[in-house]
């Protein structure tokens, strides 16, 4: 299915294997619930369609799974990380490569994002890291445990931020996460200064 698919592109496509956790219903939608069964499954497809192949993102919040999955991947294609849990060494690399960010942690990060970013193009990578390591408590907050909800705590954080009128969302989701939760957001968004008008982003808050 996948080389008709590629075989159809006029450009390169980036692959995405989304863990269940983001998604239940695609359990095992690489041929096999088993991790390293499914890996040599979705390598197979990038190897036998590389030349149609820009990158693949991983979103499986497994580090270790990503980085040797990434030392495997033909030359040429790239790897995209999608872990909101450990992306700052992702990003970062070791000797062997690194994956470039593709995180949905970057919509409410994007100040910070942009700073610890310009590190890393200077080649300041401890620099990156400082700025962008205090951050992963937040994401590993809004992303915890039912995973798949983590779009309530994006939107509730572009709310408090300013960026729209309004915290509603399609099929009521803006209920899928409890006031505790949305309210630890706010408070570790604000430890980070990432609101601009954090008068506005505290009286947004208080309405909960």
């Amino acid at each position: 299915m996948y080389g008709r698919l590629l075989g159809q592109l006029s450009d390169k496509a980036i692959l995405h294997w989304l863990g269940p956790m983001f998604d239940p219903a695609l359990t095992g939608y690489w041929g096999s619930e088993d991790l390293d069964e499914a890996t040599e499954t979705f390598l197979a497809v990038i190897e036998a369609n590389a030349e149609r192949v820009d990158g693949v993102k991983i979103s499986l919040l497994d580090a270790e799974r990503e980085i040797q999955l990434r030392r495997r991947l033909p030359t040429g294609v790239r790897c995209y990380t999608g872990d909101d849990f450990n992306y700052p060494r992702l990003i970062a690399g070791d000797e062997h490569g690194h994956s470039d960010a593709l995180l949905g942690v970057f919509d409410p990060l994007a100040v910070v994002a942009e700073r610890a970013i310009g590190r890393l193009d200077l080649g300041d990578i401890e620099g990156f890291l400082a700025t962008l390591e205090p951050t992963v408590p937040l994401a590993r907050h809004v992303f915890e445990a039912p995973t798949r909800f983590y779009k309530t705590g994006v939107v509730f954080l572009a709310w408090l931020g300013g960026y729209q009128d309004h915290f509603s969302m399609i099929g009521g989701l803006e209920t899928a996460r409890s006031r505790e939760h949305l309210l630890r957001c706010y408070e570790l968004a604000a430890e980070l200064d990432l609101f601009a008008d954090p008068e506005l982003a505290a009286r947004r808050a208080a309405l909960l």
